[in-house]
């Protein structure tokens, strides 16, 4: 029997967290985390489908929007199936490379999803103050070409992740702290010193999201100072109305991550229910409501939509 501090070079697997004394409840909760992940699918899909279709939404802000679906489809498909198979079926292990895959996806997709709403915010800025220079500087070419980069600063950026995880020996104890595999959790549990990976890690979130944040921020800060030009009310709130919808899923995106970095931080004595909460607020809330809420303030999607189900309930 090895003893409880051994440790092992290639750990086999690791332990998905569950909640203690509430194991009988696995499956409801398996059913409300199956239920969002129709929902986001569905909505998601829908936002795929009706861009594609629709010739009018045929332009650069429609299509960062088709990315954002995307990639909130790709985040979620890679977290929620395996979640599911552990409240339904009790399958709490996942192995070594299972869990260093998944890790990278989640930060990756994050990373460029962050890169796409800062896309989208310069957009806006570009659309109402050089209103004249939009089509010639937002091209469709141009916005194919920020969704190449945005992939490729999320792999650049985080592709090392894993890899610094990867030679570290890990401890007995390999219960992680949510449903899925994220940087800062696995990390916890190597029994080696991680300064490396710390400071990479922090680093690679600065340069990425911490920066979108703060180049987002100065965006609206730019665009606030030319609606405030405008002389009628009526005028003003018209214009910065167009950049309700992003406002809303910048918040939607950034708010469930710097709660779930402050759980980690600051959170070690919390119960692990608000740790597997903020993981699953995380992953499944921005694929949930960015599709209702583009429906929502966007008139040509509410549209379609109408259209649509008005067309199948016939």
């Amino acid at each position: 029997m090895p003893s409880p501090n051994s440790s092992d070079l290639s750990p086999p697997s690791f332990i998905l967290a569950s909640i203690p004394g509430l194991e009988a409840a696995h499956f409801w909760m398996a059913i409300l985390l199956c239920s969002m992940y129709i929902l986001a699918v569905t909505g998601n899909c829908a936002v795929l489908f009706i861009v594609k279709t629709e010739p009018s939404l045929h332009a650069p802000m429609y299509f960062f929007l088709c990315m954002l679906a995307a990639i909130d489809l790709a985040l979620s498909t890679s977290t929620v199936p395996r979640a599911l198979s552990f409240y339904w079926f009790n399958t709490s292990e996942i192995s070594f490379g299972a869990c260093l895959v998944q890790m990278f996806l989640i930060h990756t997709l994050s990373a460029i999803e962050s890169t796409i709403l800062l896309a989208m915010a310069v957009d806006r800025y570009v659309a109402i103050c050089h209103p004249l220079r939009h089509a010639a500087i937002l091209t469709n070419a141009a916005t194919v070409k920020i969704g190449l980069v945005a992939m490729a600063r999320g792999v650049l950026f985080f592709l090392p992740l894993p890899l610094l995880l990867l030679p570290l020996p890990f401890c007995s104890s390999r219960v992680l702290s949510h449903s899925f595999c994220l940087h800062q959790d696995v990390m916890n549990l190597a029994c080696a010193n991680t300064t490396p990976s710390v400071v990479y890690g922090l680093t690679a979130i600065l340069l990425v999201m911490g920066l979108d944040a703060i180049l987002i921020c100065l965006s609206y800060v730019l665009i606030l100072k030319a609606v405030l030009w405008l002389a009628a009310w009526k005028e003003r709130l018209k214009v910065f109305s167009t950049c309700v919808a992003h406002i809303c899923v910048v918040l939607v995106f950034y708010v469930p991550l710097i709660g779930l970095s402050v759980v980690h931080r600051f959170g070690k004595d919390l119960a692990p229910l608000v740790h597997i909460i903020m993981g699953n607020v995380y992953i499944l809330v921005p694929a949930v409501l960015n599709p209702i809420i583009y429906g929502v303030r966007t008139k040509q999607i509410q549209g379609r939509i109408l259209n649509l189900i008005h067309i199948y309930s016939n």
